[in-house]
């Protein structure tokens, strides 16, 4: 397994810090809040719960922090909501280290529950596929309403946030569909654009800068 080591951010959450990127797996200034407010919030999730269905593409699934708080948010306002994510990470041994988190998701437990990389009950179907975003993108045939988009910064994995990458993301998504991630940097937004998509500032959330929401546009 490799190794990972247990960080407390701003507002009590608990993270982790990838050795193999020495980056943190979300924001130190709260770990919950950025999935939250990055994440969750802006990506519309409570009008298409209360029409009935979710769909995510979890992008560098992580330690599902934004996917806890997408279902979080769904189920609150549509508790018959049906949710479907897919998400897609390169480390296969986080699954275990999720043992070590407790954070206030309610639906935490079903993050820490997923077997085989699957978890499916009468609401909610989670699937995890592993190995590399980038690669494995090509084998989803799924339609979604959203992609959280999380990986590593620009500067440490530059090839995730290629005009490429999110061209295949951009095909997943219906139009109109809406893609967050926190960075914002120039080059990523440039990316965004040429690859179909029309971007704004998100929230401002833990640094001065904003995040990014993208919608598809055809």
């Amino acid at each position: 397994m490799k190794q990972l080591k247990k960080l407390k951010t701003g507002d009590g959450s608990f993270t982790f810090v990838s050795e193999e990127f020495g980056e943190t797996y979300h924001s130190v200034s709260g770990a919950e809040e950025e999935a939250i407010k990055k994440y969750a919030e802006p990506t519309n999730i409570v009008e298409l719960a209360k029409k009935g269905t979710v769909r995510i593409l979890d992008f560098c699934f992580g330690i599902g922090y934004n996917s806890a708080a997408a279902i979080d948010a769904a189920l609150a306002v549509n508790p018959d909501c049906k949710i479907r994510i897919v998400g897609l990470e390169l480390d296969e041994s986080l699954s275990e280290k999720l043992k070590e988190l407790s954070p206030k998701f309610k639906s935490y437990e079903i993050i820490k529950n997923i077997k085989n990389n699957n978890y499916k009950n009468e609401n909610i179907h989670i699937s995890l596929v592993f190995g590399d975003a980038k690669q494995t993108i090509q084998d989803i045939s799924e339609e979604f309403d959203i992609c959280f988009f999380d990986a590593f910064s620009p500067k440490t994995q530059p090839d995730m946030w290629s005009e490429e990458v999110f061209k295949d993301v951009c095909a997943k998504l219906k139009v109109g569909g809406l893609l967050a991630t926190y960075s914002c940097a120039t080059h990523v937004r440039i990316n965004l654009v040429r690859a179909g998509f029309d971007v704004k500032d998100g929230p401002c959330i833990g640094r001065r800068a904003p995040s990014t929401i993208a919608t598809k546009l055809f």
